[in-house]
């Protein structure tokens, strides 16, 4: 026997003489943070990440109208993370993108609550590092990134926020879950869709489409005025692309009708 045979044999001898009991329990373990504890800190994480990056934008971008900065900072911010971190949880990154996913059969109802909770944490946290980094008086001009509407009309504001969230959840839902028009470039589709709806309706609402990115900054800089509409909007947005895909739109596993 070799040298070489002989310190595998040993390796060998060594690994089986673990118990199965603790073999078990160490897998058991492993399990349980791959499938929970570490889906929700990608989560927490990229959230904080991306509004960092999207309210850092907006300060950095004082011009009156100009939304070309944010709209490609925002995009490219959230579709590179959807890349790196979309293996461990998805790269949602937004509260009503984990609703409609879960309503369209994506993910499970364990993960649907701690999703939003270290969505909203990282929102957060993303906007309490914009604040550290910037001028106090920078910050305060630009409301530290956060969204105002900007007419008088809130329900024309809702009905933009509702239509562009319908368009971004309708990509991530037909492009990720829906397994028939499901697309490896599903990270770089959704990334341009935010691009081009802050291009569309960020003169109008700031095309928030994501109550985390809204809740963040409003928190930082205390700024709350119209703040319902960045909920009320996105989610039913997100309601609108459920009802859609599982009426109409999804394949055979993911309609409820016509089978």
């Amino acid at each position: 026997m070799s040298g070489t045979e002989l310190k595998t044999e040993v390796f060998a001898v060594s690994e089986a003489g673990e118990s199965a009991a603790a073999r078990g329990d160490t897998s058991k373990k492993r399990c349980i943070f791959e499938q929970y504890v570490q889906p929700c800190l990608a989560e927490l994480f990229g959230t904080c990440l991306f509004v960092f990056v999207g309210c850092a934008s907006v300060i950095g971008n004082p011009g009156a109208g100009a939304v070309i900065q944010p709209a490609v900072a925002h995009g490219l911010a959230l579709g590179v993370l959807i890349v790196v971190l979309g293996p461990i949880s998805g790269g949602h990154f937004n509260p009503v993108v984990s609703l409609s996913v879960y309503l369209c059969g994506g993910m499970g109802l364990p993960l649907l609550l701690p999703y939003v909770l270290a969505q909203m944490c990282g929102g957060m946290a993303g906007a309490g590092l914009t604040k550290a980094m910037f001028p106090s008086d920078v910050f305060a001009n630009s409301l530290g990134g956060a969204f105002s509407v900007v007419g008088k009309d809130q329900v024309q504001t809702t009905v933009a926020e509702a239509t562009m969230t319908l368009f971004l959840t309708t990509v991530v839902c037909m492009g990720a879950v829906n397994k028939q028009t499901r697309s490896p470039g599903v990270p770089l589709c959704i990334g341009l869709t935010v691009t081009a709806n802050i291009f569309a309706g960020g003169m109008l609402s700031g095309a928030c489409m994501n109550p985390a990115r809204a809740f963040g900054p409003a928190v930082a800089a205390n700024h709350w005025s119209h703040h319902w509409v960045y909920w009320v909007g996105p989610t039913c947005g997100a309601l609108l692309t459920v009802s859609f895909v599982r009426l109409l739109l999804g394949d055979k596993k993911t309609r409820v009708v016509l089978k």
